[in-house]
């Protein structure tokens, strides 16, 4: 027996959280689908992660979130979603999967791991970070590479590896450092990424130039091995003595998802599904998109604080159908 509603709304991040926010300012009968925790993204950040953006930014639905600091920290940030969520806590169904979306006429029918559900109509908010870009090298499947850092105290005197040079790979850097974990990076670029935060890139430049983080530009890793990697620069290849790999080198959205659901995507690199810039509706119809998942592989364009609007853009549209 399926279970009917107006909207459904599948992911539970900040994005999915304000769209079921704005369905219950205007009346609407919804229900949001996660397939993990609550915001689970922002549970799986970092433990000591602070966001870039101010607390007043990252608010949704008009729900006031105060932090002790200007820039709020993780754990700051899931207590304010708790709250947020405590509001929507009948309208939520945590760590159940959608399996499959299948739209017969004008009704969309959801399979999920648990259950069945109907609507006309469905917004999809599954953000990016479930993905990790993989670096597709041999020995990627041993048990010392992680795609996800947490904290720095599993890595003490470690001989650890960060690949990358975003805000992620940075942050863990400097973190293993502090703990005493002896760090090297691994850079495809030239130099540090220039969307690293402007407090924190200083000082990763500083640890780098005296020598107590290495750091190897223009390289990349070629082949890991047990107790050593080895990496390929310009002019030569190195092996690295090394306990643990962290390929920090970013995450992509499920892309494969939307093509399943019949969502046109651009044929460049950048993979952009297809929508209507002031209704988020896709070429599906009755099918949009919300958050991050908006830019395709381009994932840095879209955020909380520039794509919590979305919500309130869908519901206008879906309310005056």
């Amino acid at each position: 027996m399926s279970e009917s509603y107006q909207v459904i709304i599948i992911g539970a991040g900040p994005i999915g959280l304000a769209c079921g926010l704005a369905c219950q300012k205007k009346g609407l009968s919804f229900v949001i689908i996660e397939k993990g925790a609550l915001v689970n993204s922002i549970y799986n950040y970092p433990a000591n992660m602070r966001f870039f953006s101010t607390s007043e930014k990252l608010e949704i639905g008009g729900i006031p979130f105060i932090s002790k600091e200007p820039k709020p920290n993780r754990d700051e940030a899931l207590e304010y979603f708790r709250r947020v969520a405590a509001q929507l806590k009948t309208h939520l169904r945590l760590f159940e999967g959608v399996e499959t979306v299948d739209k017969k006429e004008n009704l969309f029918e959801v399979k999920t791991q648990k259950s069945y559900y109907q609507s006309r109509n469905v917004i999809v908010a599954t953000g990016f970070y479930d993905l990790p870009k993989l670096l597709n090298v041999p020995g990627e499947e041993l048990p010392k590479v992680q795609h996800y850092f947490t904290q720095g105290h599993p890595y003490i005197f470690k001989k650890t590896i960060v690949v990358g040079a975003s805000n992620s790979a940075v942050d863990a850097a400097l973190e293993i450092h502090r703990k005493g974990g002896d760090v090297t990076m691994v850079v495809r670029g030239d130099q540090i990424g220039e969307r690293v935060k402007y407090w924190v890139r200083p000082d990763i430049m500083n640890r780098i130039e005296e020598g107590s983080i290495k750091a190897y530009f223009n390289a990349e890793i070629v082949e890991i091995l047990a107790d050593q990697v080895i990496i390929k620069t310009t002019d030569k290849m190195i092996n690295l003595p090394n306990d643990c790999v962290l390929a920090l080198t970013g995450y992509q959205p499920n892309l494969e998802f939307l093509t399943h659901l019949g969502v046109a995507l651009s044929q460049d690199a950048r993979r952009k599904p297809q929508y209507h810039p002031d209704t988020l509706e896709t070429n599906i119809s009755g099918l949009y998109l919300a958050g991050v998942i908006c830019g395709g592989l381009e994932t840095h364009l879209w955020f909380i604080e520039n794509s919590r609007a979305h919500a309130d853009m869908i519901i206008k549209d879906i309310c005056h159908k």
